[in-house]
């Protein structure tokens, strides 16, 4: 499907609980109500990726890129 318009959203593990805890995880519930907020707006998921960053040379914090689309119309 071809979009008019694209968004691309970046959500970060945060940074406290990684390094207390060595990993905090993705904040799934706020990812959640975000994108069913962009979807209210017509917005549909196009492509996601997750990736790995290093963190404070020990830790690696995770982050998901969230691509969305929507037509005009």
């Amino acid at each position: 499907m071809q979009y008019d318009e694209y968004k691309v959203i970046h959500v970060v593990e945060g940074g406290c609980g990684t390094l207390l805890l060595g990993s905090s995880g993705l904040p799934l519930k706020k990812m959640e109500s975000t994108l069913n907020a962009e979807a209210a707006n017509g917005w549909q998921l196009v492509f996601q990726v997750i990736e790995n960053k290093r963190f404070m040379l020990f830790w690696t914090r995770e982050a998901i890129i969230v691509t969305l689309g929507r037509k005009h119309g």
